[in-house]
């Protein structure tokens, strides 16, 4: 099985490590409810992504939303139709 580990940080430091391999069943259809997390990744300017995340194939599926005093998120979807999360934090946002 093709599968690549995921490290967030140093090797001698706690993170957030995983690991990512190839879908296992079917893709999802496009009116397949969430049945599992979102992974949400946090980037630096989310109107940024959003364009980068449809140039490359992506959509988006929730447009950019605020989180007061947290920031702003959307959700979108990737070439394989996994949804995802991106996250600018922001505590000014309200």
């Amino acid at each position: 099985m093709e599968y690549w580990n995921i490290t967030t940080g140093k090797e001698d430091e706690t993170g957030i490590d995983g690991g990512l391999m190839k879908r296992q069943g079917m893709e999802p259809k496009a009116d397949t409810p969430i049945s599992t997390y979102i992974c949400t990744i946090g980037v630096q300017d989310i109107d940024e992504y959003l364009i980068r995340i449809q140039k490359h194939g992506g959509k988006i599926t929730m447009e950019k939303k605020p989180i007061s005093g947290v920031g702003w998120y959307a959700y979108c979807l990737d070439t394989e139709r996994n949804i995802f999360g991106i996250m600018q934090q922001d505590p000014r946002v309200r």
